[in-house]
């Protein structure tokens, strides 16, 4: 039996108050979404302090996307469009992210190449999860690796401390690498389904 990850727990402690309200499991998604999304945009604006609340919104955002799952569960409503919706969310979040990088990069080190970095991500995080969640329902639900209660997914909740420090451009240049890779690895993935 796994046990569950250190985020989901504490959304799962979090999210108690919630369960019985007219709150419901899409609401959180949506919110999860519009706070990555304007996290995002501010990360794009190439400004210092948009780039520092950008980097906390976007945080904040994807720890609620823990939120959804956890009021599903406990609140009985579990659906299939809300977990494809969850999936969707996450998937245009982080795809915002690499796009929005790129943009606030462009005075950056690889100069207007950013823009083409961001944009060649964007849509590799798109089709990588559409692969995965369409490997998911035919029962390849391979997981992500796991230590210590943290997945590699846990490691978007770096990119305030990243963006805090300066440490940006490092950032989305080894990340859109991983990217390309994280799509290469599930395309073969999805091919060896097949």
């Amino acid at each position: 039996m796994k046990l569950p990850l250190w985020d989901q727990r504490v959304a799962s402690y979090l999210v108690r108050p919630l369960v019985g309200t007219p709150v419901t499991p899409n609401h959180v998604t949506t919110v999860s979404l519009l706070l990555s999304l304007v996290g995002a945009v501010l990360l794009a604006a190439g400004d210092r302090s948009a780039e520092n609340w950008g980097a906390g919104l976007f945080m904040l955002g994807r720890f609620l996307d823990h939120f959804d799952g956890e009021l599903a569960r406990q609140s009985g409503k579990t659906s299939r469009f809300g977990y494809v919706y969850d999936y969707v969310a996450g998937c245009l979040s982080y795809s915002a992210l690499f796009l929005a990088l790129g943009v606030g990069m462009l005075d950056g080190l690889i100069g207007p190449w950013s823009i083409a970095l961001g944009a060649l991500s964007a849509p590799i995080i798109l089709a990588t999860t559409l692969l995965a969640l369409r490997l998911a329902d035919e029962g390849d639900d391979e997981d992500y690796p796991i230590f210590a209660g943290f997945e590699l997914e846990d490691g978007i909740y770096l990119i305030g401390p990243i963006v805090w420090l300066g440490w940006i451009e490092p950032f989305f240049l080894l990340g859109s690498i991983g990217v390309i890779l994280f799509g290469i690895w599930t395309g073969y993935r999805f091919l060896r389904s097949r």
